[in-house]
């Protein structure tokens, strides 16, 4: 069933484990992505015109860049749900797998014969995580959900942005990338319970409750703190300085949080006795000063280059850095030397290129899931794993429900 020859490497910390994955598009790739880079067995299932992604994105010689990066290390097995005869092969994959993942609209997977009561009645042990933009229930569930929906009605888009201008989405699929990881956070605990109790469980992952969830300046300040919601643009909500300031060449990012690190600063720009200015003495001074302060630090950066600014705080221990772009950063030291970025070439001659999940297991080595699927390039490997002869192979293939 692998198609990665470490999958089958019981060093690996999740080999073993069976993956069925209806998901499409980002939230629920990004999920189970996770599960083959630590060696999982992730079985995709799609429909004969595949996955929505393999048509959306970034295009490079006809293939998704996109698509690419989230779902690596997979097999594609191709198969028409509506079918009846799906029925047979749904009910051997649910007997197989420790996991199913979707992330369809709420009553979509039950109508198509998937949903958790039916295949938890197959197999009760089956973890089934259901990821959607508002949840299962609830008063918005039956609302379509896209990222940039999400971002606005969570509260995230409101504080991002020019104190002085428009509420701005950010800038890359938050929304879809955090509720794929705290579905994966979702399954393992759900996995670890049932080692304990022999039963799987019905996982309800709502995208605009994830990105709420890693929002806690925003939220405490504004619930618990009673504090109006606001954008600062390049500056932090509670600190100062802290944030984006000019250079003679472009820009540069520092971080003052206390007094020590204030000071610091204060004898990397050569002007020490700023630090016993009373309007500075103190954070919460600070931050009320904060438009004196930029000046007085710019005052100082706009004549440097960035590379000048950030070498002379460094020297000092003040948190400081330029600003890259994406290239920048995955070309990094840092992102080299932590093997960070996956590069490899696909079967249409160019390169397909993902960041591996994050965490470094000990000195197990990275990079070594294989690249995403060609649509059904696994389907009658699959049949013939689950037990399905020539014949049934035959007769699927005449009625329409494998390609």
């Amino acid at each position: 069933m692998s198609t990665a020859a470490t999958l089958d490497d019981d060093t690996l910390p999740l080999a073993g484990l069976k993956v069925l994955d209806f998901s499409r598009v980002l939230a629920g790739p990004f999920c189970t992505a996770m599960f083959a880079d630590a060696g999982a067995d992730v079985l995709k299932v799609e429909p004969f015109e595949g996955d929505d992604y393999r048509h959306m994105g970034f295009q490079v010689d006809g293939r998704s860049t996109n698509f690419a990066f989230v779902n690596r290390g997979k097999r594609s097995l191709c198969l028409d749900l509506k079918r009846p005869a799906a029925a047979e092969v749904i009910a051997r994959l649910a007997a197989w797998a420790d996991v199913v993942v979707e992330n369809f609209k709420p009553g979509v997977a039950d109508r198509l014969g998937i949903g958790y009561a039916q295949l938890s009645a197959l197999n009760p042990g089956l973890v089934y995580c259901s990821i959607s933009g508002f949840g299962q229930q609830g008063v918005w569930s039956g609302r379509p959900a896209y990222d940039t929906i999400v971002q606005a009605l969570s509260g995230l888009m409101a504080a991002t942005g020019d104190a002085d201008g428009p509420a701005t989405v950010v800038g890359e699929s938050i929304a879809d990338v955090a509720a794929g990881t705290f579905s994966a956070w979702g399954v393992m605990a759900a996995l670890w319970q049932r080692t304990r109790t022999g039963r799987g469980r019905h996982l309800d992952i709502a995208m605009v409750d994830c990105l709420m969830s890693m929002m806690p300046t925003l939220v405490s300040r504004s619930v618990a703190g009673g504090a109006p919601p606001m954008r600062v643009g390049n500056r932090h909500l509670n600190s100062a300085p802290f944030g984006a300031f000019r250079a003679a060449d472009g820009v540069y990012v520092l971080a003052v949080a206390n007094n020590k690190l204030f000071q610091q600063l204060a004898r990397a720009m050569g002007t020490p006795e700023l630090a016993q200015d009373a309007r500075f003495a103190s954070n919460a001074l600070r931050k009320r000063h904060e438009a004196e302060l930029t000046q007085a630090i710019e005052a100082w950066s706009s004549s440097l280059s960035v590379q000048a600014v950030v070498a002379a705080l460094q020297a000092h221990d003040v948190p400081a850095a330029p600003v890259l772009d994406v290239q920048q950063a995955v070309d990094s030291a840092h992102a080299v030397d932590r093997q960070l970025v996956v590069r490899r070439p696909n079967a249409g001659g160019g390169i397909d290129c993902h960041i591996e999940q994050p965490v470094h297991f000990g000195d197990l080595p990275r990079g070594t899931t294989s690249p995403a699927p060609d649509l059904g390039a696994h389907t009658r490997a699959t049949l013939e794993l689950l037990g399905f002869g020539a014949d049934d192979i035959q007769r699927f293939q005449n009625e329409g429900l494998t390609a």
